[in-house]
């Protein structure tokens, strides 16, 4: 699997839609709101997932928020398994970078459901209904099943457009999932060098081209050249 192709296609259309619309919220801060009115910022929900936030300057209350969340579990481990094998086929790992799991998504995910609980109950829902979906064609749940079996069920619900009626929560689920998989690998260290995102850089500059010196019949000194001009550079 090409998993650039695979995540361009998957991000197409309402699906797309809804995984931008947290990964702009999640650059946000100020928009970061838990159910209680307080701000948590995207470097501090990407510390869940393995990231070194430095020092950050925060109120008293955002601190204390932070430290009653991670101080409880909301997923039970099977729960997490599932998570994990899900993770790893919306972005799975490939020759530039690892996959969902290998970046911190699943502990992301944990997370977020904590710190916005309105997640919980579609997101448990949704595991439900992915084991059930199992455990009636294959007499397992999707933890256990196999690989082509997994995918077997995935595919019913991750194209919504192509997906039947009576799928509609698997395809609310696995939308839901994919944006937080999304979320949680683009903005772990591991998601900004898969983009190739490298930030703020020094530019280099030669001076201005010798057609465009010639046009407009100025050239540079020797001692410019000497003093200021690079050839090695690119």
């Amino acid at each position: 699997m090409d998993r650039r192709k695979s995540i361009k296609t998957l991000l197409v259309g309402t699906a797309g839609a809804v995984s931008a619309g947290l990964l702009v919220e999640g650059c946000h801060p100020a928009e970061n709101k838990t159910d209680a009115g307080k701000d948590l910022s995207a470097g501090q929900k990407a510390a869940e997932h393995g990231e070194t936030t430095g020092n950050i300057n925060r109120m008293k209350e955002e601190a204390e928020w932070e430290k009653e969340v991670r101080s409880k579990t909301f997923f039970t481990p099977d729960e997490m398994a599932t998570i994990t094998i899900l993770g790893d086929i919306i972005i799975p790992k490939d020759e530039i970078s690892g996959s969902a799991s290998e970046s911190g998504v699943p502990a992301f995910i944990e997370f977020i459901v904590k710190d916005m609980p309105e997640h919980q109950i579609p997101m448990r829902g949704g595991l439900r209904w992915l084991d059930m979906q199992c455990l009636t064609h294959f007499d397992k749940a999707f933890k256990d099943c196999s690989p082509t079996q997994q995918m077997q069920i995935v595919d019913e619900i991750a194209w919504p457009e192509k997906a039947k009626p009576e799928m509609a929560q698997g395809v609310a689920f696995f939308n839901l999932m994919r944006n937080l998989t999304a979320s949680g690998f683009y903005t772990s260290q591991m998601g900004v060098k898969d983009m190739g995102y490298v930030g703020n850089t020094v530019n280099q500059w030669n001076g201005v081209p010798a057609d465009v010196l010639k046009q407009y019949g100025l050239s540079y000194t020797e001692k410019e050249l000497r003093e200021c001009y690079d050839p090695t550079r690119s």
